[in-house]
């Protein structure tokens, strides 16, 4: 640890004696099907926020706000005012909404029956992310014990949303509707794993999104191949050659100006980077679906590619005929899924309007062309590795495991980029889940030791932080 002498033990010992508590309660949230995508669970949502505003009453929260009024989903907002007067304002956010379960049939277990098998507790959102949402009520318990404090060092805001797995729709919504309560200082993001268990990081950044459907149409109808074939455009053809010059052969995306706003990777992180473990077959074997070999962008690493580097996908193709046996057509449409990840410092918009440029550019004569977007996109968010706030992060977090910790990014995206465009406050990252968790898969886990090393890391960074912001 880089710093401040306090021993660290006071905040381990807090946790230690309220660790059984913590742990009962969270296995009592697990069991709430809190599957904001699917309708059917919406009123199961609201009853995840129910039982998280409860907690937060019992815990001493003086402020507790379940905040379920208009087209959002119910979210949670709680306040925690330090007895300080010059105490810096940090907002925690987090979600308790959950992935669905499909394949359920894949589990081990029942995913709203929480399981603990050893150190391991499966259950879908013990990793994603209601255990680090509890986490972070722990971590402000063992503050206050270590302390002695009646109040946190800092003054806490908590905002726990109930859709970011549908994409956060409604999140700016609620930060414009509500954001004198959510004003703040710093923003602590608790939705991001470590790189490995004895290889921890903090994370600095996310890749944003963008997405959209891209619809060729020919004729009106499907036409035989015999009567038609050779002399009309076809869409299919059309939609392959678009989609073929989407890359070029160094890996590169396709698209007018795509990489005219990319910040380039500094120095100093793919120097980090390069210092972390890794193994192409292993991380194969565990993040890439069963792919047999890594491939990209030429000039950088796999890890680079993932965390750094923007991306172009094709997630699906549709159009003609693909049943069994053949049927001779020219089809009158063809489709194609894509989605972009975003690096700082691109923009959903500007994508989407290159994007366009590249469709009209690859659109034939006869052929008619529709880009429908899904959804605006979520820019990408990084942090100044030397921010003061993160290195806090990093400190604390390091005190925490006993261990050397490193910086890394996340390929994933967030809101954290919102986030910080609407409340005008940095975003530093505090997660202990690991790759392995299987979030938004079968069988979701979570390491309950790291879950509490993470929550002995946010009552350091609760002392910590008046220091290094003042």
């Amino acid at each position: 640890m880089t710093g401040d002498p306090e021993p660290a033990h006071r905040e381990r010992e807090a946790v230690a004696a309220l660790a059984d508590d913590f742990l009962s309660g969270l296995r009592e949230w697990l069991t709430i099907p809190s599957v904001g995508a699917d309708p059917a669970h919406h009123a199961d949502v609201g009853r995840s926020a129910e039982w998280l505003a409860s907690a937060l009453r019992a815990d001493g929260w003086p402020v507790v706000e379940v905040w379920d009024s208009g087209p959002a989903l119910p979210a949670v907002h709680a306040r925690w005012p330090s007895d300080d007067p010059d105490a810096p304002t940090v907002l925690v956010y987090g979600h308790h909404d959950v992935q669905p379960v499909d394949p359920v049939e894949l589990w081990h277990t029942p995913p709203f029956e929480p399981v603990l098998v050893g150190e391991e507790l499966f259950a879908r959102g013990a990793s994603d992310d209601k255990g680090q949402v509890a986490m972070h009520l722990l971590g402000v318990r063992a503050h206050l014990a270590a302390t002695g404090r009646t109040s946190p060092a800092v003054n806490l805001v908590l905002f726990v949303e109930g859709e970011e797995e549908s994409g956060s729709p409604h999140i700016t919504r609620l930060l414009d509707e509500h954001r004198a309560e959510l004003a703040s200082d710093l923003i602590v993001f608790t939705d991001t794993p470590l790189y490995e268990r004895d290889a921890p990081t903090v994370c600095t950044g996310q890749r944003g999104q963008y997405a959209a459907d891209v619809v060729f149409t020919g004729g009106t109808s499907d036409v035989h191949s015999g009567r038609a074939g050779g002399g009309v455009p076809n869409p299919a053809t059309a939609l392959a050659r678009l989609v073929a010059a989407l890359h070029d052969d160094a890996g590169r995306v396709g698209l007018p100006g795509f990489y005219d706003d990319v910040a380039e990777l500094s120095e100093t992180e793919r120097a980090s980077w390069a210092e972390l473990p890794f193994d192409e077959a292993a991380w194969l074997s565990a993040n890439a679906g069963g792919a047999q070999a890594a491939t990209g962008e030429e000039g950088f690493t796999t890890l680079e590619r993932v965390w750094a580097r923007p991306t172009a996908e094709v997630n699906g193709i549709a159009g003609g005929y693909t049943g069994p046996g053949g049927k001779t057509i020219v089809p009158a449409s063809a489709s194609v899924k894509l989605s972009f990840r975003l690096v700082p410092d691109q923009r959903p918009e500007h994508v989407a309007d290159q994007l366009r440029a590249f469709v009209a550019a690859h659109t034939p004569p006869g052929v008619r062309a529709e880009v429908i977007e899904r959804g605006a996109g979520a820019p990408p968010y990084a942090v100044d590795l030397t921010h003061p706030a993160n290195l806090a992060v990093h400190d604390a977090l390091e005190a925490a495991l006993e261990q050397p910790v490193r910086f890394s990014r996340t390929g994933g995206s967030g809101p954290a980029a919102i986030l910080h465009g609407w409340l005008g406050a940095p975003v530093v990252y505090l997660g202990v889940t690991l790759p392995g968790d299987r979030i938004h898969a079968p069988n979701e886990r979570v390491v309950v030791p790291l879950l509490l090393r993470g929550a002995e890391a946010a009552a350091h960074l609760w002392r910590l932080l008046p220091g290094r912001l003042s």
